[in-house]
């Protein structure tokens, strides 16, 4: 078995990036950050700090691999402590960047524009994944079959999250208005026993406990677009990327030691999430060898620009932002292509 191909799946969204947008990958660059050269490790004097926070998510299967092999902890040395922390969504990775308690955190694409557009002093460092990663998904015995039958009808998404803007775009497409529907504001796992206790007639699913109720509880999928799923962002805060570039050089080099790894080792890395999800490895590997592209380019630049671009208004629309000012902000500054660009796996220890 293999993971899917960027090549299949997105040649379409590259077309239309580079028909909606004639702007340059990390646009905005002459304020990001400047990143040590390729291949830089710790300076004469050590490295620039002495922690390192960084999330690690079941949405996110190589946050899962580096966490497993212990990489970070093997580069950085006893120099530098690595914390882990487990973001159960977009939007909790988006709190903890906020907040502070972590320095690296991995959300969708859209989440992480709504969260720069709305203040947060975030970049986007690298695309860890193209994941198909949200649907509709209603009960097994449900009568709905599209999504113009959700009108009327409650739902259960986690606002700020992929799923939450798959749902809102899913019914602009199908001329369903936001307030025909009734939104119930829940964490994802908390959507899925919703949907099969019978408290919601719908969710906007995430992987992989989406594909886990699909095979456990028969749930069906009634809508799929993948041009809805934005990309998986790897996201740094401001301060951290100005104040230790290298730590967040050597983060991105592991990043792209498990991209390599991944596509190695397919059936390893759906076993991996499959462990720290606690599902079953069937599952896992529907997750990662049908619905998640890994070969892809880290660079952030104009195929994810064009993708934020068709959802930000959505957010004006809904409310979740204030103004297309703000959106158009965020996009100046959010995509950094420093680090991605020189992304160097080999300065990685095993």
């Amino acid at each position: 078995m293999r993971i899917r191909s960027a090549l299949s799946v997105t040649a379409a969204t590259a077309a239309a990036a580079l028909m909606l947008s004639g702007c340059v990958a990390g646009e905005g660059s002459a304020t990001q950050a400047e990143a040590p050269a390729a291949g830089a490790t710790a300076a004469d004097d050590g490295w620039s700090t002495d922690t390192l926070n960084i999330d690690f998510a079941t949405y996110n299967p190589l946050s899962l691999i580096i966490k497993e092999q212990g990489w970070l902890e093997e580069t950085l040395g006893d120099d530098v402590t690595v914390t882990w922390v487990q973001s159960a969504g977009s939007n909790k990775a988006n709190e903890a960047l906020r907040a502070g308690a972590v320095d690296v955190g991995s959300t969708a694409g859209s989440a992480a524009l709504l969260a720069r557009a709305n203040g947060s002093p975030i970049r986007t460092v690298s695309v860890y994944t193209q994941p198909e990663w949200s649907a509709i998904v209603v009960p097994a015995d449900s009568e709905i079959d599209s999504v113009e039958d959700l009108a009327g009808r409650s739902v259960a998404a986690t606002k700020g999250t992929d799923p939450y803007f798959f749902l809102l775009q899913s019914l602009e497409e199908h001329g369903v208005a936001l307030g025909d529907v009734e939104v119930q504001n829940l964490q994802h796992a908390d959507g899925r026993v919703a949907l099969e206790n019978g408290s919601v007639d719908a969710w906007a699913g995430l992987d992989p406990i989406m594909a886990d109720t699909e095979v456990n509880a028969g749930s069906k999928l009634i809508y799929r677009n993948i041009d809805f799923n934005s990309y998986g962002f790897l996201n740094a805060r401001e301060q951290f990327l100005e104040e230790s570039p290298d730590v967040a050089q050597v983060v991105v080099d592991a990043y792209e030691k498990a991209r390599a790894w991944a596509l190695e080792n397919p059936e390893e890395t759906a076993q991996i999430l499959a462990d720290v999800a606690g599902i079953d490895l069937a599952i896992a590997e529907k997750v990662i060898l049908e619905r998640t592209v890994i070969d892809l380019d880290p660079v952030p630049g104009d195929a994810q620009r064009a993708v934020l671009e068709v959802v930000g208004p959505i957010f004006v629309e809904s409310g979740d932002v204030s103004s297309q000012d703000q959106i158009d902000d965020a996009l100046e500054v959010l995509l950094d292509d420093t680090f991605a660009s020189q992304a160097d796996p080999s300065t990685i220890a095993e």
